[in-house]
């Protein structure tokens, strides 16, 4: 399977990161976070004191700074300019504004770009909101993973308190909402399931069940080649 391309959609806390992570490890293959770039980013853009509103200097600044993915699958790193922000990125700051920055054309641009150019040689999974529509239209298997708006505000919930912060269920559902309304919405590449995407609902599912079903519609794409 060194040349599978696999793509994971999702909205915001449907376990896209975790099981992605799973399933590669599972498979041999190279696992890509995408979203964690547009994280990067956002923080870039928070240090530097950017105005959310501006996406002309937003789009400029995604053009100019240097992103670099660092994976073995069981030690994931992400670096900007040489820093590694990959704690800072889940920061709930980060949350609040990541889809303000990522609905802007230009910097989906050049994000798409760099993401197109990490799997062009096959083997990798790739998680994202528009990986199969857009980044791998041609991957051979294509999945959306959704859950519940409550569910998913609990697993961030669960996510952060880890990471010593403490934010309200409420909050959460929140802002989980108007992250959705935003990707869904947006005009360039909107989230959306590929048209040939396996949708698979992971509420009330544990993480091996999942990554399990995957493996088997993988196993029968496989087999039918």
């Amino acid at each position: 399977m060194s040349k599978l391309n696999v793509a994971i959609d999702g909205p915001a806390g449907a376990g896209k990161s975790t099981v992605a992570k799973l399933l590669a490890d599972k498979l041999g293959l190279l696992y890509i976070d995408t979203g964690s770039m547009y994280r990067a980013l956002t923080w870039k853009a928070l240090q530097l004191n950017y105005d959310f509103n501006d996406t002309a200097a937003l789009a400029e600044l995604s053009s100019e700074v240097m992103i670099k993915l660092i994976t073995d699958n069981q030690n994931y790193r992400v670096f900007i300019d040489g820093e590694d922000v990959t704690g800072k990125i889940r920061q709930p700051e980060v949350s609040q504004r990541v889809s303000l920055v990522a609905r802007i054309p230009e910097v989906r641009k050049n994000m798409v770009r760099q993401q197109q150019s990490m799997a062009a040689s096959g083997g990798v999974v790739m998680d994202g909101r528009d990986i199969g529509t857009r980044v791998l239209p041609d991957a051979q298997a294509k999945f959306f993973l959704t859950a519940s708006i409550e569910e998913r505000a609990r697993r961030r919930q669960r996510d952060l308190k880890q990471k010593g912060y403490h934010v309200p269920l409420e909050t959460l559902m929140a802002e989980i909402s108007q992250r959705d309304y935003i990707d869904q919405n947006r005009e360039t590449d909107p989230l959306v399931p590929a048209e040939e995407a396996i949708i698979i609902d992971t509420t009330g599912l544990t993480i091996n069940q999942v990554v399990e079903q995957m493996v088997q519609h993988i196993e029968n794409v496989s087999d039918c080649k």
